[in-house]
C-alpha cells in the first residue's frame, strides 16, 4: 500500500512538472483559464484552475485516467468512458462528460459548484464568470474567469487580422483601419509598454513594436508631446507585468485593463486604483473618454475632466479601442472623426465597450511588420499585442 501510495505521488507530482521539462521544446501556448458555455449551454471549468483554488485538490489519476477532485469532506470522481460521476462515494447522473481540448481538461461545472461549495456570479456585460468559495468560513477566495461561448478557439487559428472598412455616420463616411485580436486565443499576450522603457522618453511606434516582438501595435495614452526638452511626460496610468508603472491618482479618465487571462474590460478612472490594488490587474493604460458602454454610445466628456477643444468638438485623426462581446479587442485608427463621431464608428465596428486613445499626429496602427496608420510623431506609450 505504501509503495502505491508512492507512486501515485510521484505520477501527480510528474503531471505538475511535464510541461516545465518540456518548455525548452517548442510547446503549444496552454489555452486561457475560461468558463466554457457550449451550444446546448452546459457550463465546463478548468481542471487546472480548480487545483488550489480555495483549498480544492483535483488530480488526474495514474490508474484508468480518474478525475478526482476534493474540499473539505466532499469530493467528486469522474471515470472516463462511463456515464454518470461518483460523489462522496455514491454515483450520481450526470448528463455532460469531462472532456480535452488544446492541452486542457474541462469538467462540468454545475457538478463541481454544488458539491464543492462555490458559488456564481454571472456577468453578462463582462462576458465574464465570479467563483467564490470559503465565504461561510470567512476565508472567502474569488476569482474570475472569461467565459467563452459556442465553441472552443483552435490554437491554430488567426489570433490577430487587420481589416479596411468604410462605415458611413450622420451622412459622412469614414475610411477606417482594424486589427482584431482574439484575447482568449491560446497564444495572445498584451502588454503597456513605455518609449525607451522609460518615462518620459518618446519612441516610434514601429520602433516599440519591433522591439516587443509584437504582431500589431497602437498609441497609447495623452503626453505632453508639445512640451519644450526630451521629457515628454505621459498622462494616465500605465500597467506592465503587474507593476505601476505611471501613478494617475485622482484623474476621471477611462482605463482600459486587462488581466491573465486577457480579460479586458473598462474601468472609471476614480475606481482603478482600488482595481489595481486588489492584484487582479496585469496590464492597462488610460485615455479616455469613454465612447461605449454595453454596445450604447455613452459620453461624458466633460465628466472624464476633459477641457481640450480637440476632444470637446474638434474633429481628427483619432485612435480607438474597443471590446467585442465575444472577447475580441478592436483596435482601429481614423481621420478627421470628432469624438461623437467616433463613438458611432466604434459601435459600427462591433464593439460593445470602447473608448477613445490619443490621437492627432499620434494616431498609428502597426500590423504584421508594418503601418496600417503611420503616426505623425514620436510616441509616449503604445498598447502591443504579442502571439507566441
Amino acid at each position: 500500500m505504501k509503495k502505491m501510495l508512492t507512486l501515485f505521488t510521484a505520477f501527480c507530482l510528474l503531471a505538475v512538472l511535464l510541461p516545465a521539462l518540456q518548455s525548452g521544446a517548442a510547446a503549444a501556448p496552454q489555452a486561457k483559464l475560461a468558463v466554457y458555455v457550449d451550444k446546448e449551454n452546459h457550463s465546463f471549468i478548468p481542471l487546472r484552475f480548480l487545483n488550489g483554488f480555495a483549498g480544492i485538490q483535483s488530480v488526474l489519476t495514474a490508474s484508468g485516467g480518474q478525475i478526482q477532485m476534493s474540499r473539505g469532506g466532499n469530493s467528486i470522481i469522474f471515470t472516463p468512458g462511463k456515464p454518470g460521476a461518483s460523489v462522496n462515494g455514491k454515483p450520481v447522473t450526470v448528463s455532460v462528460r469531462p472532456f480535452s481540448e488544446n492541452g486542457t481538461t474541462y469538467v462540468p461545472l454545475s457538478l463541481v459548484s454544488q458539491t464543492l461549495g462555490i458559488q456564481l456570479q454571472w456577468n453578462r456585460e463582462a462576458g465574464s464568470l465570479t467563483l467564490t468559495s470559503g465565504a461561510e468560513t470567512g476565508t472567502a477566495e474569488t476569482a474570475t474567469l472569461p467565459v467563452q461561448n459556442g465553441s472552443l478557439i483552435k490554437s491554430g487559428s488567426p489570433a490577430v487580422v487587420s481589416g479596411h472598412h468604410t462605415y458611413k455616420v450622420g451622412g459622412r463616411s469614414f475610411s477606417v483601419q482594424t486589427v482584431t485580436v482574439s484575447l482568449l486565443h491560446p497564444s495572445v499576450k498584451l502588454d503597456a509598454v513605455l518609449a525607451g522603457n522609460t518615462v518620459g522618453k518618446t519612441e516610434a511606434l514601429a520602433s516599440i513594436a519591433k522591439r516587443s516582438n509584437a504582431a500589431a501595435a497602437i498609441n497609447g495614452t495623452f503626453f505632453a508631446a508639445y512640451t519644450d526638452g526630451a521629457f515628454k511626460v505621459p498622462y494616465g496610468y500605465i500597467i506592465s507585468g503587474g507593476k505601476m508603472l505611471k501613478n494617475s491618482s485622482g484623474d476621471k479618465r477611462a482605463v482600459f485593463a486587462y488581466d491573465s487571462n486577457m480579460l479586458a474590460e473598462l474601468i472609471p478612472g476614480s475606481e482603478f486604483k482600488a482595481r489595481f490594488d486588489s492584484g487582479s490587474v496585469l496590464g492597462a493604460l488610460q485615455a479616455g473618454p469613454r465612447l461605449l458602454v454595453n454596445g450604447k454610445v455613452a459620453l461624458n466628456v466633460a465628466g472624464e475632466g476633459f477641457r481640450d477643444p480637440k476632444i470637446l468638438t474638434g474633429g481628427g485623426s483619432r485612435s480607438a479601442l474597443g471590446i467585442t462581446r465575444d472577447h475580441k479587442l478592436i483596435l482601429l485608427t481614423s481621420g478627421g472623426a470628432t469624438i461623437p463621431q467616433l463613438a458611432e464608428i466604434m459601435k459600427q465596428a462591433g464593439a460593445y465597450q470602447a473608448m477613445n486613445l490619443d490621437g492627432g499626429a499620434s494616431s498609428g496602427l502597426y500590423y504584421n511588420g508594418k503601418y496600417l496608420t503611420t503616426p505623425g510623431r514620436l510616441i509616449s506609450n503604445a498598447l502591443v499585442v504579442q502571439t507566441k
